[in-house]
């Protein structure tokens, strides 16, 4: 146990940073006056040893040991909804466990929707995870050959509150969560909700890479400008940065999807990925249970969704399949 002074009213916390080895810098917020503030196990006052009577306190280590995996760890998410990113998320994660690589795929969202359209009706999921109700393995599922899920739906708003009510380390909630069972994969993608919750900013300090769908609107580049002024946020407590723009329904027969991708790749430049044409067989996939892969792997948007699977693999010759 480490004992946490909160820098404003004084009161002494207890708190188990053993759990959270691997960060040192985290967000705590006092229970008792409700302040905020910065904890670096490192170097901060707010941090004192325990009393003599207090168990000793064993300095935080990690230990690497050789053969254990790290995982690509990839968020899929904006703010806004409605550009694709449980399709990315889903296409994506079976693209990757296609190509031989072991994946697990995470929902985040509250209604669910990557089970869905893998056709999965989980009994549990990642609510059971967070919560400790249930062991990892009750929780993750296997959906496809070398493809995982752990899934989402409307009990996550009840892990939210849970989540919020910490004291310590709320932020942190889903990294301890996923520290033993990540080690496991390849790759992690992680689809989130629209919005920015205390789910969401969990996500972002887990993962290492940011993928973004930006439907070819004018609202959706807001959404992104919105989003990526939110990420500035993040980055105080951990160096993470947008690394993809997916664009989203091209329809390469109306002008301004085509304006809007320009201004997008003279923004973000290369990273900006080969956007994904609208394909009126997404839409039908959904009541399959299927991935595009799956349903359809000849059209365009299997095409398309195999050219991004190539560029997160880092490998132009991958073969799907």
């Amino acid at each position: 146990m480490t004992i946490i002074v909160c820098p404003k009213c004084s009161k002494k916390h207890r708190a188990d940073t053993s759990r959270i080895v691997a960060k040192k810098k985290f967000l705590v917020r006092c229970k008792a006056c409700e302040h905020k503030f910065v904890v670096n196990l490192d170097n901060s006052d707010a941090v004192q040893p325990v009393t003599p009577s207090q168990p000793e306190v064993q300095t935080p280590s990690v230990v690497q040991t050789s053969g254990t995996k790290t995982p690509r760890k990839i968020c899929v998410t904006l703010s806004k909804g409605g550009v694709g990113k449980t399709t990315t998320a889903v296409n994506l994660s079976a693209g990757l466990a296609m190509s031989g690589f072991k994946v697990l795929l995470i929902d985040t969202d509250t209604q669910g929707q990557s089970s869905f359209l893998l056709g999965i009706r989980p009994a549990a999921g990642l609510t059971e995870l967070l919560t400790g109700e249930l062991p990892p393995k009750e929780t993750i599922i296997k959906a496809r050959p070398n493809l995982d899920l752990l899934s989402g739906g409307r009990s996550l708003a009840g892990a939210k509150r849970i989540i919020d009510k910490k004291s310590f380390g709320s932020e942190w909630t889903l990294s301890e969560a996923l520290e033993k069972v990540d080690k496991d994969y390849d790759f992690v993608i992680i689809d989130t909700s629209p919005g920015w919750d205390q789910l969401t900013v969990n996500v972002l300090l887990y993962a290492d890479e940011i993928l973004t769908p930006v439907s070819l609107e004018v609202l959706s580049l807001h959404g992104l400008a919105e989003f990526t002024k939110n990420l500035h946020a993040i980055k105080k407590y951990k160096e993470i940065d947008l690394k993809y723009v997916l664009p989203t329904f091209l329809d390469t027969r109306v002008e301004q999807p085509k304006d809007i991708y320009r201004k997008l790749q003279g923004i973000y430049g290369d990273k900006v990925c080969t956007p994904i044409r609208y394909d009126e067989e997404l839409s039908k996939i959904p009541s399959h249970g299927k991935t595009i892969f799956e349903f359809r792997p000849d059209g365009d948007a299997a095409a398309d969704y195999g050219a991004l699977v190539r560029r997160i693999a880092r490998n132009k010759n991958l073969l799907l399949g």
